[in-house]
């Protein structure tokens, strides 16, 4: 009898030109451990490492930084303002999205051939649902909830000694708390690159280390469905999601603008 495994697959996107971020995580007997982390270009072979890492599991959930639902054709999304309303006083604010942006046509068709390996948007959920799934995430909310911030950890943006230091937080978070969060990653120093001294090299493990972000709300996602995630939007405008609060409320109050 074959062992029952899901494959939680993490995608930091690149918007423009850049190559993308990748990770998988598998939970076995209850537990996450990571199995791939890696940086790929083409969008051809970005589809066919997620299709290769997603088959033979039992259930896959692939997350993806990046807004692949677009309804509207100027202005924001619906998302993009909750994202604003919840996260703003974090820095955590999202890129607002609209049909007339030139990533928009990129982005939409990434979604739609995720729904061709059979990933549908199904965000509204019990714990653990069956099949294949795909999201959209965004990763400042989910370290500000999972790892209890004031506000973000400021790594993409300023000089290379700014960031740097920045960057290295969010590697000893995920080091640190994820293993302790249920569902737990067993994560071991060795399992993540080092915090490089150069712009392009370091650029290269931000995506890497993002990825990892997007691949954990994503088992989060399936491990607790809505009983501990927010839901910014839905499938028709478009939506994001993000972990509750590790010692917050489950659900905010309201979800609207």
């Amino acid at each position: 009898m074959s062992a029952v495994y899901h494959r939680f697959l993490g995608v930091d996107l690149g918007w423009q030109s850049g190559p993308t971020g990748l990770c998988c995580l598998s939970l076995e007997c209850g537990t996450l451990r990571l199995v791939a982390l890696d940086r790929i270009q083409s969008v051809d072979d970005i589809l066919a490492w997620i299709a290769h890492w997603a088959d033979g599991s039992t259930n896959a959930v692939v997350a993806v930084d990046a807004p692949t639902l677009i309804p509207n054709e100027t202005g924001m999304r619906l998302p993009d303002r909750l994202a604003h309303k919840y996260f703003g006083r974090y820095d955590a604010g999202c890129y607002p999205a609209n049909r007339g942006r030139p990533f928009a046509e990129k982005l939409i068709a990434f979604g739609l051939a995720l729904e061709d390996l059979g990933f549908r948007h199904q965000p509204d959920t019990n714990p653990q649902p069956q099949g294949r799934f795909q999201l959209e995430v965004f990763p400042h909310p989910v370290t500000v909830h999972l790892f209890g911030l004031s506000r973000i950890l400021k790594y993409k943006k300023g000089t290379l000694a700014q960031r740097r230091p920045e960057l290295e937080k969010l590697r000893q978070y995920q080091l640190s708390v994820l293993p302790t969060l249920e569902p737990a990653l067993t994560l071991k120093e060795s399992n993540l690159p080092e915090i490089p001294t150069t712009g392009k090299a370091m650029k290269a493990v931000e995506d890497q280390l993002d990825s990892l972000t997007c691949a954990y709300a994503a088992a989060h996602w399936w491990y607790w469905g809505r009983e501990r995630n927010w839901v910014l939007g839905d499938v028709a405008e478009g939506y994001i999601v993000v972990p509750a609060p590790v010692n917050g409320p489950p659900q905010p109050a309201t979800l609207k603008p």
